[in-house]
């Protein structure tokens, strides 16, 4: 199995089983956020105590990459400071641009490097993150 095929199976499974989906009950930041160039919809729900990223969860409809993001982010951000997860977001976007990052900071995320190479599906990969920095600063 090449390297590439095994991105792709992580993308799958993380679009065809989404963790961290569905709705925070209680107090929580929220932040509805639309790809205007494809149509894709995210509403990210935040919970943060003590600096902490308690719990995070997503709801939203749009392309395998747009909610395998989504999917991905929620693991990746979930127990850490607010601060860490802002610099786990600027990784990801550095990433995005083709730029080098730290592979190990990204873990997971690492399988969506590919999409740097279509600059249509940036906006899909990165919606999430932007929802969270808006609702994280």
């Amino acid at each position: 199995m090449q390297l590439d095929d095994l991105y792709r199976q992580v993308i799958m499974d993380h679009y065809q089983h989404p963790r961290n989906q569905g709705r925070i009950e209680g107090d929580a930041l929220s932040i509805d956020m639309k790809n205007p160039t494809c149509g894709d919809e995210i509403t990210l729900q935040l919970q943060i105590e003590d600096n902490i990223v308690k719990d995070v969860r997503f709801k939203g409809v749009g392309c395998s990459i747009s909610m395998a993001s989504a999917s991905m982010m929620t693991e990746a951000i979930k127990g850490k400071t607010v601060e860490e997860a802002l610099i786990l977001s600027e990784e990801f976007r550095k990433m995005m641009k083709g730029e080098e990052v730290d592979d190990e900071e990204l873990g997971d995320l690492e399988s969506l490097a590919g999409v740097s190479k279509f600059p249509a599906r940036i906006k899909c990969a990165t919606l999430a993150w932007h929802a969270f920095e808006r609702s994280a600063k």
